[in-house]
């Protein structure tokens, strides 16, 4: 196996905020306080930081609304000084650890502050928040097909690729069910979640239809809140307070037609297919060597989707995998979003998952805590957008 870039690259350190459901401080402080706990919980210092990456780019100055910490607001208040940033688009929402990862590979950082920051329940900007992280879309592109149908949202984009699956493999809305009722039961165990009550099959089959097939327990959870992590140097961060958590592979890959969730040619996959083929070509690990799988929740199909685009079974086969909940549970072959996911800790939009896997790999997860974890996967996106993260805590 060749030596790729990122595997001398490691999080160092994590942060996140408070997640709050109704708004009660402003997005851009808990940006700030999401940062700041991620440098102390490496043991640097603002001086050590010499990078900086989010994702999207934000608006400076503006401090709320999807993107609520652009890297101009952050460095400044931070006081930063910085030998590289970036700010914008990439892999979906693993885009700036991705691109800290290149970086640190070409020399031009050491220390990298990664973050991604939401205040979507910020009266101001509520009823805005979108999936694109702006304004809603202008009628353009691919969307002149789906604005005139009243289709603006993620939501209306992933339920008719969802049911196209359903109805081709027989996946049945009960299978489906066992990924937010599980979830919400990892939820209890994780103080930090928005919705931690039990969900029942009952409740989830009787909740208000959003789009079918989802109803309102397949829709993750609007929220203001931020998480951080610092990606250093491998050689950089084992003196460091925290033992590292190794990057293994990276997959962010596009090999059909980009930004559209209907016009790829394998319809219906998605960009996360390319991203976790290219993922496993970097290393020499398979899928059964992974321990926990921590994968866009955005709505309850993503992450079903992304169990099969990762190869955990053969396509077709996630509803029977997922059937009851046994083997996505903590004690079961293949934990799955073990802080209760967008669907129940809150909408951070991709980091939140890759939080939880580095807490799952150091060992500090508390009551859910899964037992001898070595390696865990993370994923995120949907439609054009997708990146995979491999990751372990074993040394090369």
């Amino acid at each position: 196996m060749a030596s790729y870039g990122e595997k001398q690259a490691c999080v160092s350190g994590l942060g996140q905020s408070s997640i709050n459901r109704k708004p009660s401080v402003y997005p851009f402080k808990l940006a700030v306080e999401a940062c700041l706990r991620a440098i102390e919980d490496a043991g640097l210092t603002i001086d050590d930081i010499d990078g900086a990456a989010c994702w999207p780019g934000g608006v400076n100055f503006l401090g709320e609304g999807p993107s609520a910490a652009a890297v101009g607001d952050i460095k400044n208040s931070l006081g930063l000084k910085l030998n590289w940033y970036s700010s914008g688009e990439g892999a979906a929402m693993f885009a700036p650890v991705i691109n800290a990862i290149g970086a640190i590979a070409a020399g031009y950082a050491t220390h990298v502050l990664c973050w991604r920051a939401v205040g979507e329940r910020w009266v101001p900007t509520y009823s805005h928040a979108n999936a694109a992280g702006g304004p809603l879309p202008r009628v353009a592109g691919w969307m002149q097909w789906t604005a005139p149908y009243w289709a603006p949202s993620a939501a209306n984009w992933t339920a008719l690729v969802a049911g196209a699956h359903m109805h081709r493999y027989g996946i049945t809305r009960e299978q489906m069910a066992a990924i937010p009722i599980v979830q919400r039961r990892n939820a209890g165990l994780n103080p930090n979640a928005i919705y931690r009550e039990p969900l029942t099959m009952d409740a989830y089959l009787g909740a208000r239809m959003v789009t079918t097939p989802f109803c309102l327990y397949d829709c993750d959870v609007p929220c203001d809140g931020a998480t951080a992590v610092i990606v250093s140097r491998l050689d950089a961060a084992k003196d460091l307070r925290r033992k590292p958590i190794r990057f293994e592979a990276v997959g962010a890959a596009a090999t059909d037609r980009m930004d559209t969730w209907f016009a790829r040619d394998d319809f219906p996959h998605m960009m996360m297919h390319d991203a976790a083929r290219a993922m496993w070509r970097r290393t020499d690990l398979k899928p059964k060597d992974v321990g926990s799988a921590h994968l866009y929740d955005g709505f309850t199909y993503l992450a079903m989707f992304w169990l099969e685009a990762l190869g955990f079974m053969k396509e077709g086969e996630v509803g029977a995998f997922i059937e009851g909940g046994r083997r996505i549970s903590l004690d079961g072959e293949l934990p799955l979003n073990t802080n209760g996911g967008q669907l129940s800790e809150g909408r951070l939009h991709g980091l939140g998952h890759l939080h939880e896997a580095v807490l799952q790999l150091r060992g500090q997860a508390g009551e859910r805590q899964v037992k001898d974890l070595k390696v865990s996967v993370t994923g995120v996106g949907g439609g054009g957008f997708g990146g995979a993260l491999l990751l372990t805590n074993e040394d090369l």
